[in-house]
């Protein structure tokens, strides 16, 4: 009998140790490491547009907003709801036992579960700089120099209600996955230039192209009819006809340019 329980205990630990090992083998599948390609190059010293900083809108909720954020098992990370409930105090004196009510405050996406992040390196091409050193006798170097001001926005693949903080939601997911400064608009200013050279042979003319990089952020929206209720002395959140919806967007990467150079015996 000692022999049987011994090994039923051998069997439990390794099945345990197998699942811990799966789920962590998962955890590492799901976090997906952003390498940055040598043909990114930042610029944020060099550009002579100053882009704005994105912070984003992280929020520590209340006292008052986390009771509320814990009453429901429904997920809420919009930070704009919960600004709302930061901004809300209740008396607890009006909440006797026999106190009953429901206020309504409105349709809101609640939380964003994101599917997955990519980034495209070569999202829009802003400048093309060329030499041609066709008719020259010894090689020739080419260096980026940014011809006109380029303004380069993203957004949602779709329309969506309350658009602007499905933006907010998915922009600090991407940001989260990526490590890299998000933003939905980037500027590269006229004359922004980097030292950075590349070699023309004779006979041969060059193109240097530079491209915004941006994250493709894909996945779903939950949204759900918020209601304030108070019952009982108790007061807590109420979660009515939730729906999802999926929803992806382009987010630019900001004061960041990959370049591609090409040359050739023929101009194009």
């Amino acid at each position: 009998m000692n022999r049987i329980i011994v090994a039923l205990v051998v069997i439990f630990l390794l099945a345990t140790s197998a699942h811990i090992l799966a789920e962590e083998d998962g955890d590492k599948e799901e976090k997906k490491v952003f390498t940055v390609p040598d043909s990114v190059i930042k610029i944020s010293k060099e550009n002579t547009y100053t882009n704005p900083t994105q912070d984003l809108p992280y929020l520590q909720p209340s006292e008052l907003a986390k009771e509320l954020l814990e009453s429901t098992d429904v997920k809420i990370e919009n930070p704009d709801l919960i600004r709302i409930l930061n901004e809300s105090t209740i008396n607890d004196s009006k909440l006797a036992i026999g106190f009953r009510a429901s206020i309504y405050l409105g349709e809101w996406p609640l939380a964003y579960n994101s599917d997955g992040t990519e980034v495209n390196w070569e999202y829009q091409k802003v400048n093309t700089n060329y030499m041609d050193n066709r008719g020259g006798r010894s090689q020739q170097k080419l260096t980026y120099f940014q011809e006109q001001q380029k303004k380069v926005s993203g957004g949602l693949t779709a329309k969506i209600p309350n658009s602007d903080a499905v933006k907010k939601m998915m922009m600090i997911k991407a940001t989260e996955h990526t490590n890299l400064p998000l933003s939905f608009e980037t500027v590269i200013g006229q004359g922004t230039k980097k030292g950075n050279t590349y070699n023309i042979a004779p006979k041969q003319v060059g193109y240097l192209n530079s491209f915004v990089p941006a994250a493709n952020e894909k996945g779903k929206v939950t949204y759900g009819e918020v209601y304030l209720t108070f019952k009982g002395g108790k007061r807590k959140l109420e979660i009515k006809n939730v729906t999802q919806q999926g929803i992806g967007a382009w987010i630019p990467i900001q004061d960041h340019l990959s370049f591609s150079f090409i040359a050739t015996n023929e101009p194009k």
